[in-house]
């Protein structure tokens, strides 16, 4: 039965597209997982753009806010009422990690590395 030449020749191109289609799936994977690097790179990069850009604007906000309030209450008061508020707005973020940054950031990690 396997003696035939017929079947030995199959048998061959068998083994050779099976070959060839496990290269094709090791590349595939790689390239899956290039895209996908890429894809949290480029979210990382642009976040990190906008996070400075917003503590350079906050920045300058902060201090327009201190010296209009320094007429009213001087001005080691106006920074630290300043500093105040952020340290409130820290204690927020701190409480509701896992809502504001948490589950966002494991959702879209998560719609990047599994594919739909």
């Amino acid at each position: 039965m396997f003696s035939n030449d017929n079947n030995i020749e199959t048998i061959g191109k068998l083994v050779e597209v099976v070959k060839h289609y496990l290269k094709l799936q090791n590349e595939y994977v790689r390239i899956s997982a290039l895209e996908k690097f890429v894809r949290i790179i480029t979210a990382f990069t642009i976040a990190l753009t906008l996070v400075i850009l917003l503590f350079l604007t906050l920045i300058y906000l902060s201090f327009a806010v201190a010296y209009a309030l320094s007429p009213i209450v001087g001005m080691p008061w106006a920074f630290c009422i300043i500093a105040a508020a952020y340290l409130l707005v820290l204690c927020i973020v701190w409480i509701c990690r896992k809502s504001m940054i948490e589950r966002p950031l494991i959702k879209f990690l998560t719609a990047i590395l599994i594919d739909k």
